[in-house]
C-alpha cells in the first residue's frame, strides 16, 4: 500500500482554484450530485462543506430547486470563483457561501437537514475533527453524504488513474491529481474514522473504483 502523503490543506492560490475549477470533473459532479439527491429530504437546510467553487451545489439545485444550501471552504481564492460560478447558475437566492473551516463549523448542533462534502477529507491531515463537526451538525435523522478518493494500493496503480481519469489534462492538473491520490484514505482508515467520529447508521461504501463514500438516508422524525 502506497504511503500517504498529504498535499497542501488549503488550495488557496489563484492558480490552484484557476487550475482545479477549469478540471472536467463533470461526470464526477453528476454522480455525487445524484447520489445526494436519493439521500436527501426533497426540501430542507444542506450543508457543503469545503464546496471548491461550488460546482456541486449548483448541480444539485439544477436538479431540485427546493433545497437551500449553505456552501463552506476555508479558501478564499476558491469561494470567488464559486461566487462567479453561482451567480452565473442563477442560484444566488438559494446558496449562501460562507468562509469557513470545517473542522471547526460556527453553526449550532443539530442545524442541517442534510450534510455533504466532496472531496475536503484527503485535504486533512487528520479528518476525524472534520467527521465530527459533521455528526454535531447534522440533525438526528439528518442525512449524510462524504466522499473522496482512495488511496492506491501502488504507484502502477495510482498513474494508471491518473491516465485514466486526467489523461486529457495538462501537466499541472495532473499533478494536482496525483497529490490527491497520494493524500487520500483507504476504506479502513474511512471506516476506522467514521467509528471513532461515533457516526451513527451510517454506511461505508466503495461507491466507485476511486472513491469511498460515507452516507446515511434522511428520515422523517418518528
Amino acid at each position: 500500500m502506497l504511503e500517504r502523503i498529504l498535499e497542501p490543506e488549503v488550495m488557496d492560490t489563484w492558480e490552484d482554484a484557476v487550475e482545479y475549477d477549469a478540471m472536467d470533473f463533470t461526470d464526477v459532479n453528476t454522480a455525487f450530485a445524484e447520489r445526494a439527491l436519493e439521500l436527501a429530504p426533497s426540501n430542507g437546510l444542506v450543508l457543503d462543506a469545503g464546496t471548491g467553487t461550488a460546482r456541486i451545489p449548483i448541480a444539485v439545485l439544477q436538479r431540485n430547486r427546493q433545497l437551500s444550501i449553505v456552501a463552506v471552504d476555508y479558501s478564499k481564492n476558491m469561494l470567488k470563483l464559486a461566487e462567479t460560478n453561482v451567480g452565473d447558475a442563477g442560484f444566488q437566492e438559494q446558496i449562501v457561501l460562507r468562509f469557513a473551516d470545517a473542522e471547526n463549523l460556527d453553526f449550532s448542533s443539530s442545524h442541517f437537514d442534510f450534510v455533504m462534502s466532496n472531496s475536503l477529507a484527503h485535504h486533512l491531515p487528520d479528518p476525524l475533527p472534520f467527521l465530527r463537526e459533521i455528526r454535531r451538525v447534522v440533525k438526528p435523522t439528518g442525512g449524510i453524504l462524504i466522499r473522496d478518493l482512495v488511496r492506491p494500493e501502488s504507484k502502477a496503480a495510482l498513474e494508471a488513474l491518473v491516465q485514466k481519469y486526467a489523461g486529457d489534462c495538462d501537466e499541472y492538473q495532473k499533478k494536482l491529481y496525483r497529490d490527491s491520490l497520494h493524500a487520500s484514505l483507504t476504506m479502513a482508515e474511512v471506516q476506522e474514522l467514521a467509528n471513532n467520529a461515533q457516526m451513527l447508521d451510517v454506511k461505508v461504501v466503495r461507491s466507485s473504483d476511486r472513491h469511498w463514500s460515507i452516507e446515511r438516508e434522511w428520515r422523517q422524525y418518528e
